[in-house]
């Protein structure tokens, strides 16, 4: 009797087991469970994703993999100017000057708010050809970006590097790479993408002149490809062309990505003329350069910001080149169109730093 219990207890066991397993099989494996699992919501470029969790992964590679062409006619070092947020900024000046004092030139790198570095090769290389061409010390700083750390802080970020140069101008003790060759007079500040954006606010805050900077002193700005939006769509972003390099999605991504939660595209950073901004009109400003590509998304709404500020009596330069894409200058800095870039903006720093 007691051999039939156990094979009736071995039996329910075996058929328990087989339940169960039955059970995984068919239930922990459906869709509906899966989807308990973080999941992909937002990818931008392959370097930086965002889960469903929340959770963010971001690569240590950048999205451009090109070679740093680095043959030693500039040189270069990497500093430190926020402790707290343990950010950097990398400095450039010709091996071989052709002055002993040179212009300051700003890059602060592109990527919608939310990608980039300074150590990109693109940026590096970029920053190379700057130095070179225009014959000036480079700075291209590093900022905190979203979703981890939305905006306003990659303006803070901006702002925080151009006093880092004041305090090196006034340092009792300042790096003598940057001060022998850095004429602080003579300040030009650019932004790519981004960063065009970064600059226009950064040039709201200081105001014309930069007197709150002496002695250092800003003397223009230049935005290249300025990355503003707002509500409604444009002509350019409700049509433009399809293989885009810089894509609709994408710009709505960085945005969503970006701006302050619980806020709207009608954000003061996001759109300069929107419902809540600060109205420009009476707001002195130093002369602003606006470059865009013709078949940049982006395109009216830069046209519309240097149109409005020129309108208002600023002194605001509009350069539209035909048929280039979202930042051409940096893909294919060798093209002819860089090159013209490249000594419109050199024309610029002579007409407003000498």
């Amino acid at each position: 009797m007691e051999d039939v219990c156990v094979l009736i207890s071995l039996s329910m066991l075996t058929f328990l087991m087989i339940r169960v397993f039955d059970y995984q099989t068919h239930h922990l494996s459906s869709p509906n469970m899966a989807q308990m699992a973080p999941y992909e919501v937002d990818d931008c470029r392959g370097v930086l994703k965002v889960y469903s969790d929340g959770s963010i992964w971001r690569s240590t590679e950048p999205s451009f993999r090109v070679p740093v062409l680095d043959d030693g006619s500039v040189l270069w070092k990497d500093v430190m100017f926020d402790q707290p947020n343990n950010l950097h900024l990398r400095l450039y000046k010709p091996a071989l000057a052709v002055a002993k004092k040179l212009p300051v030139f700003y890059y602060i790198h592109g990527g919608g708010f939310c990608i980039g570095s300074r150590t990109w090769p693109n940026c590096q290389n970029y920053c190379f050809k700057l130095a070179l061409a225009l014959q000036a010390v480079v700075v291209a700083p590093d900022y905190r970006l979203a979703p981890e750390d939305r905006l306003p802080l990659a303006v803070e970020d901006g702002l925080a590097s151009v006093k880092w140069l004041q305090g090196q101008a006034v340092a009792p003790q300042p790096d003598p790479w940057l001060v022998d060759s850095a004429d602080f007079c003579r300040v030009l500040l650019s932004g790519d993408s981004a960063c065009g954006n970064i600059a226009h606010n950064v040039a709201v805050r200081l105001r014309a002149g930069s007197k709150c900077l002496e002695p250092v002193r800003v003397r223009g700005y230049v935005l290249l490809a300025p990355f503003f939006g707002g509500t409604r769509l444009t002509e350019s972003e409700a049509h433009g062309p399809k293989d885009a390099f810089l894509k609709w999605e994408l710009i709505d991504r960085f945005w969503r990505l970006s701006i302050p939660d619980g806020d709207t595209m009608e954000h003061p950073i996001v759109n300069p003329f929107g419902p809540v901004s600060l109205d420009l009109e009476p707001v002195e400003l130093d002369p602003i350069l606006v470059v865009c590509g013709g078949s940049d998304l982006l395109k009216d709404r830069a046209k519309e910001y240097a149109e409005r500020l020129k309108n208002w009596g600023k002194d605001v330069k509009y350069v539209e080149f035909e048929g280039q894409q979202h930042g051409f200058f940096t893909i294919n800095p060798d093209s002819e169109p860089a090159i013209q870039l490249m000594q419109i903006i050199k024309d610029f720093i002579t007409m407003y730093s000498t």
